[in-house]
């Protein structure tokens, strides 16, 4: 949860700046996040690929190159058997 929310800090931050500044932001907010989600799922082509060329099931080559996990990050209020090293206590 704590990426989450330095996330959402980093996010407000710029934006503060960019009021301050008097421009607006790059991109739309839709078109930039579809534009993300185009790129979280083109990472995953070539592995996915890999695997359904060797004669894996979809579904079995997704969860052998862990795609849908990286697509959807760890979603807050599940937990994963390791944690992530950004959730290890200092």
């Amino acid at each position: 949860m704590k990426i989450y929310v330095l996330s959402l800090g980093a996010g407000l931050l710029v934006g503060i700046i960019y009021s301050l500044l008097s421009v607006r932001s790059p991109a739309p907010p839709l078109v930039a996040l579809v534009g993300l989600l185009g790129i979280l799922i083109g990472e995953q082509v070539v592995p996915v690929g890999k695997q359904l060329l060797t004669g894996s099931a979809l579904s079995a080559a997704c969860s052998k190159t862990h795609s849908i996990e990286h697509v959807l990050g760890q979603l807050p209020g599940r937990h994963a058997s390791k944690k992530a090293p950004e959730d290890k206590p200092s």
